[in-house]
C-alpha cells in the first residue's frame, strides 16, 4: 500500500499521497471536479507563481515574512515557473470557486517545496503554511484575475510575433506573383483581372492589422486587482503591502502592470477579457477567410497548394488541402471561445466573476490556438506555388475583362463586344479584342500596371 500523510481542514480530514507536493484542498478538488480531463494551462501556473513570488517578496520586505521563509517560498515559486513540478498542478481546468482550487493547488506545492528547502518533510505546515503564508495577505479574487492576465499577455506577445511572420510569408508571395495577372473575382464568379500579387498583399494587410490589434490588446490587462483581496477594498491586508506588491510584480514579470484606481470594479468586472476575446475573433475571422481563399485559388488552378499528406484512404493519388482546413477549424473554436468567454464574464454576480476558470481556459486556448494556426498557415503560404499560365488562360477566356477597355471605347461599345463574343463561339476573348481593337490597344490596356494602376489617366 503506498505511502500516504494525513492533513485536515475545515471539512475534516483526508489521506494524500506521501510523494506528492500538493495537499488536502488540490485532493478534495480532484474528486470536486472531473470535468473536461483537461489540466489548468501551464501559462496560468507560471502567471500565479509569479504572483505569489511578488506578494512573498513584498512580505519579507515588509517583515511579514521572515527571511529564510521568505527566500524559501521565492525559492520554491521560481523552481516552479523554470518548469519543475509540472506533475503536481493535476486539476481539471474548469471548476468551481472562481480559480480558488488552482490558487490553493499553488500554495500546497510552494510551500512544500518551501519545507523541503527549510529541511522539513511535506505537510509540515507548521513550518511554511499554504495560507497563513503563501497566501499571506491575497485572496483568490486578486491572485486568479491577475495570473490570468499576466499570461494572457504574455500568450498576446508571442501570438502577436507569429501573426507578423505569417504577414512577412504573404509580403513574399505578394513580391513574388507581382506580375502574374488573374482573373479577380467577387461572389465566387469572374469579375475584372488584378494580380495574384495584389492578391496576397490583400491578405498581408488583413494579418498586419491583426498583428497591431493583438499587440494592442496587452493595454487592455495592464490594469490589476492584486491587493484588493476579496472584494476589491484591500481588507486583511496592510496598505504599505498593497502599493508594494505591484510594484514587486512589475519587477517579476517585466511587465508594465499597474494597481487598479478601482479595485473592486477589477474585481466584480471582467469585461478586459470579453474585449480581448473579441479581437482574437477578429483575427481568427481573417484566418478562416484568407485559408478558405487558399483553398479555392487551389482548386481554380491559379495557385499549387504543396502536397503535405495523402487525402484520401479510397482514391489514390488525391491530395487535399488540410493545412487549410486545420486552420479554418482551429479559427472556429476561437470563435466558439469568444461566445463562451462573453456568456462566462456576463454570468459574473456582485462582486465577482465566479467563472473566470472558464474564462482562462478558453482565453488562453484561443491565444495558442491562433499561434499554432498562424505558423500552419505561414508554412503553407511559403510553400504555395503559382500557375501563371492557367492564371492567364482564366483571364483571357473571360469575357469580364471588358470592363478594363471602358475608358477606351465606353459602355455600350464594350457591351456589344460583349454579345459578340458570346455568339462567335470563340474560346479567347483577348484575340477576340486584338482583331477588333488591335493589338497595340489590348496589350497596353492588359498590361499588368494598367490593371492594377489606381484608376486611369486621361
Amino acid at each position: 500500500m503506498a505511502a500516504t500523510r494525513l492533513e485536515k481542514d475545515l471539512l475534516g480530514e483526508k489521506e494524500i499521497p506521501a510523494e506528492v507536493y500538493w495537499g488536502i484542498h488540490t485532493g478534495r478538488a480532484l474528486e470536486n471536479f472531473p470535468l473536461c480531463g483537461i489540466p489548468a494551462a501551464r501559462d496560468l501556473i507560471k502567471a500565479v507563481c509569479l504572483v505569489k513570488k511578488a506578494a512573498g517578496a513584498a512580505n519579507q520586505e515588509l517583515g511579514y515574512l521572515g527571511s529564510l521563509k521568505g527566500q524559501a517560498i521565492i525559492q520554491a515559486a521560481d523552481e516552479i515557473i523554470g518548469g519543475k513540478f509540472r506533475d503536481q498542478f493535476p486539476l481539471d481546468a474548469l471548476q468551481g470557486g472562481a480559480g480558488t482550487s488552482v490558487n490553493m493547488n499553488v500554495n500546497e506545492v510552494i510551500a512544500n517545496r518551501a519545507i523541503e528547502i527549510l529541511g522539513g518533510r511535506r505537510g509540515e505546515y507548521c513550518r511554511v503554511d499554504p495560507l497563513a503564508d503563501v497566501n499571506l495577505h491575497q485572496s483568490t479574487n486578486d491572485v486568479f484575475p491577475t495570473a490570468l492576465k499576466i499570461a494572457a499577455i504574455y500568450g498576446l506577445r508571442r501570438l502577436s510575433e507569429s501573426i507578423a511572420r505569417l504577414q512577412g510569408a504573404c509580403q513574399e508571395k505578394e513580391k513574388e506573383f507581382c506580375r502574374v495577372v488573374k482573373i479577380g473575382r467577387t461572389q465566387t464568379q469572374p469579375a475584372v483581372p488584378m494580380t495574384l500579387g495584389a492578391e496576397f498583399g490583400a491578405f498581408a494587410e488583413a494579418f498586419g492589422r491583426d498583428r497591431w490589434r493583438t499587440f494592442k490588446c496587452e493595454e487592455r490587462l495592464r490594469v490589476t486587482n492584486l491587493g484588493g483581496t476579496a472584494v476589491g477594498t484591500g481588507l486583511g491586508a496592510p496598505r504599505e503591502y498593497i502599493f508594494l506588491v505591484i510594484e514587486k510584480l512589475r519587477e517579476v514579470t517585466g511587465l508594465n502592470l499597474s494597481r487598479g484606481e478601482n479595485a473592486v470594479d477589477q474585481t466584480a468586472n471582467a469585461d478586459c477579457f470579453v474585449e480581448v476575446a473579441g479581437m482574437l475573433n477578429a483575427a481568427a475571422g481573417n484566418m478562416i477567410k484568407i485559408a478558405n481563399d487558399l483553398r479555392w485559388l487551389n482548386g481554380l488552378g491559379d495557385i499549387h497548394l504543396a502536397a503535405v499528406q495523402a487525402g484520401s484512404s479510397i482514391m489514390p493519388g488525391k491530395v487535399n488541402p488540410v493545412a487549410c482546413e486545420a486552420v479554418m477549424q482551429a479559427g472556429m473554436r476561437v470563435r466558439a471561445n469568444e461566445q463562451m468567454i462573453s456568456e462566462a464574464v456576463s454570468r459574473g454576480t456582485l462582486q465577482i466573476c465566479e467563472f473566470l476558470p472558464l474564462v482562462a481556459y478558453g482565453l488562453l486556448e484561443s491565444i495558442e490556438l491562433l499561434g499554432k494556426a498562424a505558423e500552419i498557415l505561414r508554412r503553407t503560404v511559403l510553400g504555395i506555388h503559382k500557375d501563371a499560365d492557367n492564371c492567364r488562360r482564366n483571364w483571357e477566356n473571360t469575357a469580364s475583362i471588358v470592363t478594363a477597355f471602358l475608358p477606351v471605347i465606353g459602355y455600350e461599345r464594350a457591351q456589344i463586344l460583349v454579345q459578340e463574343f458570346a455568339a462567335s463561339g470563340r474560346d479567347s476573348i483577348r484575340s477576340f479584342l486584338e482583331e477588333k481593337l488591335g493589338k497595340a490597344t489590348v496589350d497596353s490596356v492588359l498590361s499588368p500596371e494598367n490593371l492594377t494602376s489606381l484608376g486611369f489617366k486621361k
